[in-house]
């Protein structure tokens, strides 16, 4: 009579083992997938660490706050600059304690519970075949009825958060005019950036909102040099997406030991292929050559934490307005 209760006993003693042994990581959907940088993460960490990486994918803002405390995650990537501060005042992360010394980031990065393990700017891509004289600045763009565009919802999509808030800094009182100017050639504006990026490949307009580095992706993948992003004079806006140790952490060590992992070669050099952005902890002498090789902006347009949740409330109000006007 006493063997099932051994069993369970044994069973259960099995199971903690398990989970002294294994890092969850919580993270986006294309983390995880076959074409995204997780699988080659977990591979290299797990042959650092002799322990087991397991991912829990979704959408990750809301799920950490529908989680809350009750998360089982050790380890939270692909938050986005311009909504850690939600995050972070859920008070369910705890410091990162590593030497952020290595970063290569161009603003100024002193973060101790947020780091970024990459990072791009926002750009409107273009087709040479389609278009071989691109704006070089907003202003140009909006003087350009000729040109059709395809971009994300800023109420569903990271990028179109971004550009709401860029449109916000460069243009500030006059960003209703600017979206009325931009609706008015717009094909759609889709809830994600690979439904607007789809479209695009598929020649249905002439621009799309992306990122500086998109280009990278078919010079590679596809041996196809037809694709550009437009460098404007303003600036381009800086994000970066960023990791975060969790407070609740069954394996502390092994979420920091993560951490310094991001920040090493190894990481940030699968971060180039897979994620096609730039690396946080890389000099960019190391850069493979296509990116290196890429248009680069001459300055970066980057609104703190606090700064883009203030706005966010306010521009989505003259997004709405604009648009439906």
């Amino acid at each position: 009579m006493r063997y099932p209760l051994f069993a369970a006993v044994a069973a259960l003693t099995m199971t903690q083992a398990a989970q002294a042994d294994t890092l969850v990581v919580l993270a986006p959907d294309y983390f995880g997938s076959s074409w995204g940088p997780g699988p080659a993460i977990k591979e290299g960490f797990e042959a650092r660490c002799g322990c087991t990486l397991e991912y829990r994918t979704g959408d990750v803002l809301p799920r950490l706050m529908l989680d809350g405390a009750r998360t089982q995650a050790d380890v939270v990537m692909g938050l986005n600059t311009d909504t850690t501060l939600r995050a972070r005042e859920t008070g369910l992360f705890a410091p990162h304690e590593q030497d952020l010394a290595a970063l290569t980031v161009p603003v100024a990065w002193d973060d101790d519970t947020f780091i970024p393990f990459n990072w791009g700017y926002l750009a409107w891509v273009y087709d040479r075949t389609r278009l071989d004289n691109p704006p070089t600045s907003f202003a140009q763009l909006l003087e350009r009825e000729d040109i059709s565009l395809l971009w994300q919802d800023p109420r569903s999509s990271a990028s179109g958060l971004a550009l709401m808030l860029w449109v916000d800094e460069v243009f500030g009182d006059q960003a209703e005019s600017v979206w009325q100017n931009l609706a008015a050639r717009t094909v759609t504006v889709t809830a994600g950036w690979s439904e607007s990026y789809g479209m695009f490949s598929e020649g249905e307009a002439d621009m799309v909102l992306s990122y500086t580095t998109s280009p990278a992706y078919h010079i590679v993948a596809e041996e196809d040099d037809s694709k550009a992003a437009a460098i404007f004079d303003e600036g381009h806006y800086f994000t970066a997406e960023v990791a975060g140790v969790l407070a609740g952490a069954a394996n502390p060590d092994l979420a920091r030991d993560f951490m310094a992992y991001i920040l090493t070669e190894e990481f940030q050099s699968m971060i180039v292929y897979a994620n096609w952005s730039y690396p946080a902890a890389l000099p960019r002498m190391d850069w493979p050559e296509v990116m290196r090789d890429l248009p680069f902006p001459d300055s970066a347009i980057f609104l703190g934490e606090t700064e883009a949740e203030a706005r966010r409330g306010p521009a989505l109000d003259i997004w709405l307005q604009g648009m439906t006007r």
